[in-house]
């Protein structure tokens, strides 16, 4: 199925337009992010040292692949698999987050290719790329099938896509949209509609329609004694993370 020419959402972009300055305020509107981002990190981190037999504890462990991370936001998630070796680019829609990206990036002194573009519009340029990275985008965009296909067009066969989003119940809307915007005041009000959150099953089923094969999920679980974030291999009742194959 050949996906569409562009999923993006603008309502959607408009929010994370407004929040762009604020990407690396680990007290600001992306705390949340902030604090997931450790957990998040493990996930990523063991499931591409897994798909491609490297050692964590090796110096630059994921030299020679390429990694896209799409909705890269101001590179949370792209400067560390820099760090770890990779060729990355961070791909974002929204175009005020580039440039605060690419500074970071650089005062970090780290060679990130950074681009304003889409899922879409890299799929069409032929680019392939051995992971993709899909983290906290899938619910915003406006049509969530063509926007996988996409993702799978986007890797080598073999290659491995990695996608977290938010389960739909009533949990979730207490706490991702209730807790997160109104209560703790993390994120602004609206930044999340919980009519377009996916259960794990709905994402499933996405995937393979899109021509990907899930391998794994886990839940991002938050613990508010503790203030942080864990996996768990069964509670997939808020956040959740997959990963899935493109076949050979």
């Amino acid at each position: 199925m050949q996906a569409p020419l562009n999923t993006v959402d603008p309502t959607e972009i408009a929010k994370f337009e407004a929040m762009a300055a604020e990407w690396w305020d680990p007290n600001g509107k992306f705390k949340p992010l902030h604090m997931l981002n450790p957990c998040r990190l493990d996930y990523i981190t063991t499931q591409i040292a897994g798909e491609y037999e490297r050692d964590l504890m090796a110096q630059a462990p994921f030299k020679g692949l390429r990694i896209l991370d799409i909705g890269c936001g101001g590179g949370l998630l792209a400067e560390p698999m820099a760090r770890l070796g990779a060729k990355v680019v961070g791909a974002d829609a929204a175009e005020r987050n580039i440039p605060v990206a690419q500074v970071h990036a650089a005062q970090s002194g780290l060679a990130i290719d950074y681009r304003h573009t889409t899922a879409e519009a890299l799929a069409e340029s032929g680019e392939q790329f051995d992971v993709v990275l899909n983290m906290e985008v899938v619910e915003h965009v406006a049509d969530p099938l063509g926007y996988l296909s996409a993702c799978k067009t986007l890797l080598k066969p073999g290659g491995l896509h990695i996608c977290s989003t938010i389960n739909r119940n009533s949990k979730s809307y207490m706490m991702a949209i209730i807790g997160a915007e109104v209560v703790m005041r993390w994120l602004p009000k609206g930044t999340h509609e919980w009519s377009k959150f996916i259960t794990p099953e709905e994402l499933y089923d996405l995937l393979g329609q899109a021509g990907l094969t899930p391998v794994d999920r886990k839940g991002f679980v938050f613990n508010p004694i503790t203030w942080s974030w864990s996996l768990s291999p069964r509670d997939l009742s808020v956040n959740y993370v997959t990963a899935s194959v493109r076949p050979a």
